[in-house]
């Protein structure tokens, strides 16, 4: 503990922040990066501040990755402005370092580190607790994306290539189950047999994509509820967080992943997945919200997919988690063995149960005024 303060002393000193170093801790549950809520003193008042080391091995460019969010804060917060509302606690607040005038610290000692303001008053949540929670969030992201339709700063880099290219990502797990580097494809030989025959899925949105059917925005690209934090009196979603993956996409991206981590009534490591069925109520609350957020700006095509997305992004999500156990557990953090086998399993249920609500999910769906016209 001794020595992750003195590091996080010496780091923070590195950034524009003018406050004593009180103490530091772990902050969040996140998968990739380190990050550390840090309590200093500024004049007799405490505040805090998140310092986060980036993973390099996952995050190749994390130069242009911290463009990309300095890009995007600043429009969002211009746009906020111009709206009269205020900014605080509604986009991240970059610091910036106190050398080479970036909003990073790259030091090959201490590694790739950033800093945003605490947003203080609300909260993450890993597990979202009622549909009025899925409501919010899925409209903070939905309105996330407003912001940024408009978008005119410089063009965004792609953080991670290919990053929800579905049919790469099945082509990687087939791959890896080929090569079996670790000699663990035998013992998860249904879980390949259930990827491969939902391979018809994986190019769906991708063939769209490259038609011209649905159009390609600004998006977060990695909608986990836990990536809005919630105000925690009014519950209202407040700001949108980690916009690592922020770059072109899909807006069927962010609907679908927030339905894999929404709609699972389980943690998505529970391995004791029998019987799972998606919850048809955080799905609606999911739909309502996003919708209300993006102002109508979703084309009908868009809506018409989004129970389509909500399978797809669950299902690519098994691929990736399958993929790394057979690789070795080199992109998700473990924390037991076996532990992303078991991630590729409940999403490979939630999939079922998403397939078996299909039809009741999208006359759910029909009934919403927001899908009963619009733009086409």
């Amino acid at each position: 503990m001794e020595a992750q303060e003195t590091l996080l002393r010496t780091v923070l000193g590195r950034f524009l922040v003018e406050a004593d170093f009180i103490s530091g801790r772990p902050h969040g549950t996140g998968h990739i990066n380190d990050t550390f809520a840090v309590t200093c003193d500024l004049g007799g008042r405490r505040i805090r501040l998140l310092l986060q080391r980036l993973n390099t091995r996952i995050f190749l460019k994390p130069a242009e990755l911290m463009r990309n969010i300095e890009a995007v804060t600043s429009h969002i917060r211009r746009k906020l402005e111009a709206l009269g509302l205020p900014c605080s606690r509604r986009v991240l607040t970059l610091v910036q370092a106190r050398e080479g005038g970036t909003p990073y610290v790259d030091d090959p000692v201490l590694g790739f580190w950033r800093c945003y303001v605490f947003i203080e008053g609300a909260r993450t949540f890993d597990v979202i607790e009622s549909p009025s929670q899925a409501f919010q969030a899925a409209r903070a992201f939905g309105a996330f994306q407003g912001l940024l339709a408009d978008y005119d700063g410089p063009p965004l880099h792609e953080t991670i290539p290919a990053f929800h290219h579905t049919p790469g990502r099945l082509q990687r797990l087939l791959d890896a189950a080929a090569r079996d580097p670790l000699g663990r494809a035998a013992g998860c030989a249904e879980d390949l047999a259930f990827a491969r025959s939902r391979a018809p899925l994986a190019p769906v949105l991708a063939d769209l994509q490259a038609a011209g059917a649905i159009p390609e925005r600004i998006t977060h690209n990695d909608t986990k509820l836990n990536n809005v934090m919630l105000d925690e009196e009014t519950g209202e979603g407040v700001c949108v967080v980690d916009l690592d993956t922020v770059m072109p996409g899909l807006s069927l991206f962010d609907f679908g992943d927030m339905v894999r981590t929404a709609c699972n009534p389980l943690a998505e490591d529970d391995p004791d997945v029998g019987g799972l069925e998606a919850r048809e109520d955080m799905f609606m609350a999911l739909a309502e919200g996003y919708l209300e957020g993006t102002g109508g700006a979703l084309l009908a095509v868009e809506r018409d997919l989004l129970v389509t997305a909500g399978q797809l992004l669950t299902y690519e999500c098994g691929l990736r988690f399958l993929t790394d156990h057979l690789e070795g557990d080199t992109y998700f953090r473990i924390h037991r063995p076996g532990h992303n086998l078991d991630r590729a399993r409940n999403q490979f249920a939630l999939l079922r149960g998403l397939e078996r609500q299909e039809t009741g999910l999208r006359r759910r769906l029909s009934a919403l005024p927001a899908l009963a016209g619009g733009r086409s």
